[in-house]
C-alpha cells in the first residue's frame, strides 16, 4: 500500500462515520473491482436496476458488469428518441436500485450534486427504493463551499467538454455562472439526512473515478 492508498484509507474512516450518522449505509472499497463486486453482492438478482448519467459509473465498470448480470435493467443507452429517453428517466421512479456518483461529498457526510435535467437529483430524493452512491475519493471536499467550487470549476466544465455543450465554460474551464439555454446547472441537491434509515447506500472507492 502507497502513501495515497493509506491516505484514502484512513480518510475514508472519518467519512464512513460521518455518512453514517446521517442515516446512511457507508461502505469503503481499495480499487474499483472490489466496488463491483460489492455492489452485485448489494443487488440481489432479477431486481430492478437502473443508473443515472456518470463516468465513474462507467470507468469502474459497473455498468457493463450489471448488463452481464441476472438483473433487470433499464438502460437509458437504449432510448432512440425523446420520448424514450422521458420514459426511460421516469421509470427510475419505480427501480429497486438506482445507481450514480456524486458530484462532490463533504468531510462531513454531506452529498451535493448539480443537474442539468434534473432525473438524478430527483431519484436521489425520491423513488427507487434503494439508492447507491458510487465515489471515488477525488469527490471528497471540506465543506460545501469547497463542494460548489469542485461543482462550478471541475465536474461541470469536464462534462460539457465531454458532451459538447456550448456553455462559457466549455471554452474557459472556469465557471461564468451563466444563464445560458445549455448550463447543465439547473438544481442543485444537498443530500443532509437519509429519512429513511439505508436507503441511501454510499461506496467511496480508494481511486480517483469520473468528474
Amino acid at each position: 500500500m502507497n502513501a495515497k492508498q493509506s491516505y484514502y484509507q484512513t480518510l475514508s474512516a472519518s467519512i464512513l462515520k460521518k455518512l453514517e450518522k446521517r442515516g446512511m449505509e457507508a461502505y469503503y472499497c481499495a480499487s474499483k473491482e472490489n466496488a463491483v463486486k460489492m455492489i452485485l453482492d448489494l443487488i440481489p438478482e432479477h431486481s430492478c436496476v437502473t443508473w443515472g448519467g456518470s463516468m465513474t459509473l462507467e470507468e469502474s465498470g459497473i455498468i457493463d458488469a450489471l448488463r452481464t448480470s441476472k438483473r433487470n435493467i433499464i438502460d437509458r443507452s437504449t432510448a432512440k428518441t425523446p420520448e424514450e429517453t422521458k420514459a426511460v428517466y421516469r421509470s427510475a421512479f419505480s427501480a429497486d436500485y438506482y445507481l450514480m456518483s456524486s458530484n462532490a461529498i463533504t468531510y462531513d457526510g454531506e452529498l451535493v450534486n448539480t443537474d442539468g435535467t434534473g432525473n438524478r437529483t430527483a431519484a436521489l430524493i425520491y423513488g427507487p427504493d434503494h439508492v447507491i452512491v458510487v465515489a471515488g475519493m477525488n469527490k471528497l471536499v471540506p465543506d460545501l463551499n469547497a463542494a460548489f467550487a469542485r461543482i462550478h470549476n471541475i465536474a461541470a466544465p469536464m462534462n460539457t467538454i465531454r458532451l459538447n455543450i456550448k456553455t462559457p465554460c466549455q471554452k474557459t474551464g472556469l465557471c461564468a455562472d451563466c444563464k445560458s439555454p445549455d448550463t447543465i446547472c439547473c438544481q442543485t441537491v444537498i443530500t443532509r439526512y437519509s429519512r429513511i434509515p439505508g436507503r441511501i447506500k454510499v461506496i467511496l472507492v480508494g481511486e480517483d473515478l469520473g468528474y
